[in-house]
């Protein structure tokens, strides 16, 4: 930027308009428009909207490929055809299977099932000894007891279990186990007698009808519009330029 200077600051061309140079607001308040579909006034009936498609190509008179592909004459709706023929193919292999040979056999054994022949008793290994029989012994078994309520053949008579003397009132007893007079608590007569009637105590309430009015302060005496018509007012206004001079009435 270029110039002198004008005291401490320069002066430079300026960025935009201001305000002040428009007696009305102009630009700055937007109000929705009434037309299209985005960014409808709320406020008015918006009737509907269709799109535009754009215009379809021109309709081919014919949809075969064309002589781009090349179909050979073999191939059929059913698949490719092939005239009957003989396929030439490698000698198969032989497998090659181990058979046992004439040494393998043994024919003294088919003798018997030939030629008539004496019975014969075939060489078996010795058995081994038969192990001895796991019997209980004699001290295994316990005899049923005879004596006692729980018998099992004999009829038992009633009897009674033998207990330890008891040490209640003995020189023997241990007076300092008992419990003291302190180990009781006091019961209240309410649980073994007829209980009286309980009142529980409460907050103190206050006096009806005091400290519930509004005082002189609380009345605004200037705002009358709710009691008397009030003409019609208005707040939006016009801001006022700076640059236009003030109303200065002729004098004499």
């Amino acid at each position: 930027m270029a110039g002198p200077w004008v005291g401490t600051w320069r002066p430079h061309p300026r960025r935009g308009p201001i305000l002040a140079e428009f007696s009305t607001p102009g630009p700055k308040y937007w109000l929705p428009g009434t037309t299209g579909h985005p960014n409808h006034d709320p406020t008015r009936y918006r009737a509907p909207a269709y799109t535009f498609r754009g215009t379809k190509g021109p309709s081919a008179s014919s949809f075969s490929p064309g002589p781009r592909y090349f179909i050979h004459s073999s191939i059929t709706k059913t698949g490719k055809h092939v005239a009957p023929s003989a396929h030439v193919t490698a000698r198969p292999k032989s497998k090659i299977q181990v058979t046992p040979g004439p040494s393998d056999y043994t024919t003294d054994n088919a003798d018997k099932h030939v030629y008539h022949t004496a019975p014969a008793s075939s060489m078996k290994f010795r058995l081994k000894d038969i192990k001895g029989f796991r019997t209980p012994g004699p001290g295994t078994y316990t005899l049923p007891r005879i004596l006692g309520p729980r018998t099992a053949y004999t009829r038992a008579e009633p009897c009674w279990s033998m207990k330890w003397k008891s040490q209640y009132q003995s020189c023997f007893q241990d007076l300092a186990k008992t419990p003291g007079p302190a180990a009781f608590g006091n019961v209240e007569l309410d649980v073994y007698k007829r209980s009286a009637p309980k009142y529980s105590m409460g907050l103190r309430t206050k006096l009806a009808g005091t400290g519930t009015a509004p005082g002189p302060a609380d009345y605004v005496p200037g705002k009358l519009s709710l009691t008397k018509p009030q003409d019609p007012a208005f707040t939006f206004g016009l801001r006022h330029s700076l640059y236009k001079a003030s109303l200065i009435p002729e004098t004499h």
